[in-house]
């Protein structure tokens, strides 16, 4: 390797660190990625980004080390540069981790959209957020209600979730639910890819985002970007519409990279309205409008339904929430919560004490969450994990809050029910939006 070569790490959580390799790094000859790390997911350390992917200069593929290690790696190999390539993480814990690296001898950077975004011929709707859970998918559900309203074939792709066989996962599309199963997706993918594919969307998603953005353009009048996390897009887009959550007031202006997509965004959607305090909500429109004056701004309600409310009044309920929301995501309580109290349930029933394995581990790690079920479920062990812990929490019925139907996935020995939410804005705004940016 020459002398002047350029050594870097890749801090990630399997997504974005792999995008940015593959359209910054990949075929260089000046740098060497010498490794990534991995945190937030489960289980993704140990592993190799494989050669296949990794391209000519890694004939053994490049290694996928723990965050924590970062230091000794630094030393060890002489690096020359750090990369944070992951999202949903607060100010503190961001300049935490460049003081880490800085300490350790190596620049710290983070990579911004001129370096990482693709362009496309066709036009680009993205929807992204300023924290996970703020509410992406029911909002870009709702985009693709509008675009099929106009007549046009929409493509979603969505954000990076290759936590199996990379070589497998370079460009995945599901046009039907037999897919996921094909795919042997996890939970998590299932969350995001099946409300999609019930409404009739083509989705996309992988690890190499040029190609999977070609593939979709092939077949797709509009292309969708259905955000991860807080992360930006991976595509340049003809309209940023981005999502924030007064539940948590503040925090669209102290989580990277979420206050960046508040600038840059065309439209700025308020969303759970109808269950947030008024006082939140309006600082959080506050917020927005001190850092992007020229963005459209409009509130939406987030209303639940439960799919038989009557067996819920009155019963002790074990909740079970979206996991990335409840655990990096921060919140306490989310739709299921919310339909449990507006049911009349007797008791939410608290399933720490009866976890197991690595959903015990998950209560230990996030101690925020209380009463609730995190539907963490990266692998078979963890969805047998989870399983295990419905099964062990004494209650009447299970109220799930998932955007799926776990009971397809999970032998549960009591009652289930689904809770679902869409997005309800309170104007017209949104579709003329729209309309105006794909007649552009």
């Amino acid at each position: 390797m020459p002398t002047h070569t350029k050594k870097v790490i890749i801090m990630g959580a399997a997504g974005r660190d792999f995008h940015n390799f593959n359209v910054h790094f990949r075929g260089r000859s000046d740098v060497h990625v010498v490794a990534f790390t991995a945190a937030q997911i489960p289980d993704i350390a140990g592993r190799v980004y494989p050669k296949e992917l990794a391209g000519p200069h890694y004939p053994k593929g490049i290694p996928i080390e723990v965050e924590s290690r970062v230091a000794d790696l630094i030393r060890e190999h002489k690096v020359d540069e750090v990369i944070l390539a992951y999202s949903d993480l607060a100010y503190n814990d961001v300049m935490h981790k460049s003081s880490i690296v800085l300490a350790a001898g190596a620049d710290f950077r983070l990579m911004g959209p001129n370096t990482t975004m693709l362009e496309s011929k066709k036009p680009i709707i993205s929807v992204c957020a300023v924290r996970t859970g703020c509410g992406k998918s029911q909002t870009t559900r709702r985009v693709a209600q509008i675009l099929h309203a106009m007549g046009k074939t929409v493509a979603v792709v969505r954000h990076p979730m290759p936590y199996g066989d990379l070589t497998k996962q370079v460009c995945q599309r599901f046009a039907s639910l037999k897919d996921l199963d094909l795919h042997k997706c996890t939970i998590e993918e299932r969350e995001e890819y099946e409300p999609h594919i019930i409404a009739g969307n083509l989705v996309f998603a992988g690890v190499d985002y040029e190609k999977i953005l070609r593939a979709a353009e092939k077949e797709a009048d509009v292309v969708l970007w259905d955000g991860g996390n807080n992360d930006f897009s991976f595509y340049r887009p003809t309209l940023s519409i981005v999502v924030t959550d007064p539940h948590r007031p503040g925090h669209e202006l102290t989580y990277y990279p979420g206050e960046a997509n508040l600038r840059m965004a065309d439209v700025v959607i308020i969303n759970k309205v109808n269950t947030a305090n008024p006082d939140a909500v309006a600082s959080v429109e506050t917020n927005i409008r001190s850092v992007n004056p020229k963005a459209i701004v409009i509130r939406a309600d987030s209303p639940v339904t439960v799919s038989d409310p009557g067996k819920v009044k009155g019963k002790r309920v074990l909740v079970i929430e979206d996991g990335p929301t409840l655990t990096h995501g921060e919140m306490r309580y989310g739709a299921g919560h919310v339909a449990a109290r507006q049911a009349g349930a007797s008791e939410i029933v608290d399933p720490r004490p009866y976890a197991v394995g690595t959903i015990k581990t998950t209560f230990e790690t996030y101690r925020h969450i209380t009463d609730i079920l995190p539907a963490m479920g990266y692998g078979k062990k963890q969805i047998a994990d989870l399983e295990g812990t419905i099964n062990a929490t004494p209650c009447d019925v299970v109220l799930v809050g998932t955007p799926i139907d776990l009971t397809r996935l999970l032998k549960m020995n009591k009652p289930a029910f689904r809770v679902t939410y869409e997005l309800k804005e309170s104007n017209d705004s949104l579709q003329k939006a729209v309309e105006e940016a794909v007649a552009r």
